[in-house]
This record gives structure tokens, sequence and C-alpha cells, in this order.
């Protein structure tokens, strides 16, 4: 607890200052929105689905997020029109049965997400067919027309088998159909790779460890699977479209230090030992993007501290963005290491954790899990957000090493005015270069007479997908303002400000 201590002030320090300097400009603020497990959707018309989904995108803005991971193929189904894979069951209630009337949930994510100034990042699991040990996969599944790609565990599961070239082709192929049909911002996969271990028990992939795995430790030739996996997609991407990212959401824990001196002082379950995901090798080579640990345990937790494991990740990120993942339960539900002596803002570790994140020079904001607890409001925790951490809008820091130039600055931006409201409205740069094109907008206001500081995030009005925003007359305020737009393209460069009065 020595360590715990030496912290208390710095972490007073940290909130005092940043509660001062307000909110950062730029900050992924993501929120992980599953479907599976969701009973829900299955019981909604199309109309009140989507009536749902545009309420939770709103409730999720005024939190700030401004990255939605929408989850698309829980297990390898589709919740999207697709000629590869059945209808999810839990976006119909049956597999394979296509939403009546017809809709795409992907594309509706994807428009409401944008107009809004979000990205969409698509979530699939790679591997995973079916859930339980009764279920079998739908008429018209790959599983039928390619029995030998699948094996069942031990926990009575149904999975693609990694090791074989085939399986890694398919899920590249559904990949390819998803980015070349789709404008997602990123393709996302959680920690399930490998399954997780039923005790005693080996994963049955004699054959193609039999067939492919001459020379290899198992260990070893698993991760090799997993990495060729992550490599073959990254590819991919760039060859389709290269400023769509790859990321990752790692288990927390890629090995503690009594088992390697590169590991992290914890004593837990080993994402590269148990489901042989070499996490810190994909960032390293440069196969993705952005990396999301899963670090939902408490500051203090004995076996896996949140605290031990926030130091450890932020020297893993390699030159990618770093992003925790966060289980608002776990952090609403559990007080502060500072709360006994009055040293912390909020009596719950959210405080502390955003502080962290924010000091700590590798990590550029939260995830959080799940979303559905941020627009329950569990606990305060979107009144929270909304009012303090996330108060201000955001942007997302810039992929530089997809590219790193700005766009072209926005044109024709004009403001007209009534009694009621305030509309300014401008027209996109124009470019041949997908690059280079604006995919969202940033609308600044300052006082009349000012120098305009984009750099504030006091300043920023709204980020939007849209070319206009019209503006509620306070009578009440007295203040004279300006307004600026920028244009903000696919890796998030941002252009010059053109202004207004």
């Amino acid at each position: 607890m020595k360590a715990f201590k030496i912290l208390l002030p710095v972490v007073a320090a940290l909130m005092a200052l940043s509660a001062m300097a307000g909110n950062p400009k730029r900050e992924f603020r993501g929120a992980w929105m599953h479907i599976i497990g969701q009973g829900q959707y299955a019981k909604m018309t199309t109309a009140e689905t989507q009536t749902y989904l545009v309420d939770q995108l709103d409730k999720l803005q005024k939190a700030g997020c401004n990255a939605i991971i929408w989850q698309i193929r829980p297990q390898a189904d589709a919740a999207y029109v697709s000629d590869l894979e059945p209808w999810s069951r839990w976006i119909t209630g049956e597999a394979g049965k296509a939403p009546n009337p017809m809709w795409d949930p992907l594309q509706f994510m994807i428009d409401e997400t944008h107009k809004r100034g979000m990205e969409l990042h698509a979530w699939i699991n790679p591997y995973r067919v079916t859930t339980n040990k009764e279920e079998m996969p739908p008429k018209g599944h790959v599983y039928y027309e390619h029995p030998e790609w699948f094996v069942k565990y031990a926990d009575g599961k149904i999975y693609f088998d990694p090791g074989l070239p085939e399986c890694r082709n398919f899920i590249d192929k559904v990949v390819r159909d998803i980015v070349t049909r789709y404008d997602v911002d990123a393709i996302h996969m959680d920690d399930y790779f490998y399954p997780y271990p039923v005790k005693g028990e080996e994963f049955p992939d004699d054959a193609s460890f039999a067939k492919y795995g001459r020379g290899w430790d198992r260990g070893d030739w698993r991760r090799n699977n997993v990495d060729r996996l992550i490599e073959q997609l990254h590819n991919t991407l760039q060859e389709l479209k290269p400023w769509v990212q790859l990321g990752i959401s790692p288990f927390g824990i890629w090995r503690n230090k009594k088992n390697d001196v590169n590991g992290s002082e914890t004593n837990g379950l080993q994402c590269y030992d148990a489901l042989y995901a070499d996490c810190p090798r994909w960032t390293a080579m440069g196969w993705v993007d952005y990396m999301v640990p899963q670090l939902y345990w408490e500051l203090e937790h004995k076996a896996a501290s949140d605290l031990t494991l926030s130091y450890w990740w932020n020297n893993r990120a390699n030159g990618r963005h770093m992003y925790y993942g966060q289980s608002v339960n776990n952090v609403m539900t559990h007080r502060d290491i500072a709360a006994a002596k009055g040293d912390t803002l909020n009596p719950t570790q959210l405080d502390h954790k955003v502080r962290l994140m924010r000091e700590l020079e590798n990590v550029q904001g939260p995830c959080w899990w799940p979303a559905y607890s941020i627009t329950s409001n569990f606990t305060g925790v979107m009144d929270s957000l909304a009012t303090t951490h996330q108060s201000t809008p955001a942007l997302i820091q810039p992929y530089t090493w997809l590219d790193n130039i700005a766009p072209a600055p926005v044109q024709d931006l004009s403001i007209s005015k009534d009694k009621k409201e305030v509309t300014i409205q401008w027209q996109a740069p124009t470019s041949t270069d997908p690059m280079q094109q604006a995919a969202r907008y940033v609308v600044y206001r300052y006082k009349q007479g000012e120098a305009l500081d984009i750099e504030d995030s006091a300043n920023i009005y709204a980020i939007t997908g849209l070319t206009s925003v019209t503006i509620p007359i306070d009578k009440k305020d007295k203040t004279k303002w300006a307004w600026a737009v920028t244009a903000v393209d696919r890796c998030n460069n941002e252009s010059t400000p053109t202004l207004v009065q």
C-alpha cells in the first residue's frame, strides 16, 4: 500500500489542475454496445429498435462519448446484410431469420453515429460459432459446407479452428465484405481468440497441429496462428481502405512477472498462455492501430491492480494508440483509495481512473463497458461524465501513421439569424483523395473581439458530421459570439479554422 499512499497527493494535485484546465480537446471516449446476451432487440419491431438505438446514441453523446464499438458478428453471424453468414439471433430472435420489415442495423448505426460526429467501430468475434452446448448453427451456415474447419471444445461450444489457413481466409473474407460495403471507421476484436480454457482440457486441434505445426512448440504455434490472422486483416485493411483502423481489446493481463520478467506484478490468467494472444507484439509489428486492454479491476485489486496494469500497458503502446477498457459497474461501486482522506472529487474510483489515464503519456482515453450502464445512468455515471469528466466534446487523436496531412478548410461558411435561432452552414472541402475528405466538423464559439484558441476545449460548441448547425438563441445571454468551423478527415487530422461573425 505504500505506493498508493505516495500517489495520493499526486492524484489530488492532478485532479485540481484538471478541474481548472478543463477536459482535453483530444481524447478517445469509446463505449462498447454488445448485442450478444441482449434480449431487447429481438422483442422490438424495426421502428422500436431504431428509436431505442437513437435514444442510446443521444445519451452517449450527451455523456461525451465519441466512438461507438457496435457488435455486428458475435458468433459467426451477421447483424447486417450478408451473403456470407446468417442473420444474428440477437437481432431477430432466430438465427438465420431476416428482420421484417427489412433493415440494416449496421448501416443505420453508421448513419446515426457519423451525423453526430462519432466514429463507428464494427466489432466482430473471429472464432466463436455457438454459445452453449445445445446450440447448432442455422441452416445455410458455412459450418455445414466445411465441417472440417470447426472443432467442439470441452465447454460445449463450436469454434473455427485457428490453425487452419482456410479459417483465416474465411474470416478475412468476412472482413473484406464488411469494409468494402460499409463506411466503418474500424474493425474491432475483443479478447476471445482461442477460447478461455476449461481446466484440464486441451483445445482439440490435434489434426491441424499434425498438419501445420511440425517443428513448433504447440503454444508458440497457436500464438503464431493468431498473429497470422491479425497480420492478414491488417494487410487487407491497408489494401482496401487504409484509413480503417484495426483495434484489439485483449484480456487485461499479458503475463505475470513471476512467469516472465517482462510481465506485470499481477497474479491472474495470462492471455499469452491461455488465449494465445501476444498483444504487445501486435503494436510492435504495426499490425494494429489501437489496443484496449480490459482493465476491469479496481485500482488496488490484490491479484490484478488496475493501477499496476495502467502503468504496465502505458509502456506497451509502441507508437500506436492505447485506450483503457473500464468496467462502469466496477468503477462506480468501488470507493477510491483516496476517499478516506477526502482527496477526491468523487467517492467512487471514476475521478481517479480518468485522471490517471490523462496523466499517462501513451494513453489516449477510456472505453466504457458496457454502453448500457452509461445510458441507464448507473449510480449517476452518465451525469458525472456529462457534467464533469467528459463535459466538453472531444476529437479523437489523429492516426498519424495512417495519414498526417490535414484536410483543406471548409468553404462558403455563412451565418443566418432569426428571433429564435442561429444557423451556421458551410460546404465540405473538395478532394479526390479519400484521406483528405472531411469526415466530421468542429464548430467553435468564442467571444467577439478575442482571439480564437482552437486548443481550448471550452471553445468547442459541437462536433458534427453534418454541414450545418442550428443554435437556439438564449435571450438571457448578452455575450456577442463569433464562430469558426474546421474540417476533420478520416484519420482525425484537423484543418485550419474558417471564421464568421
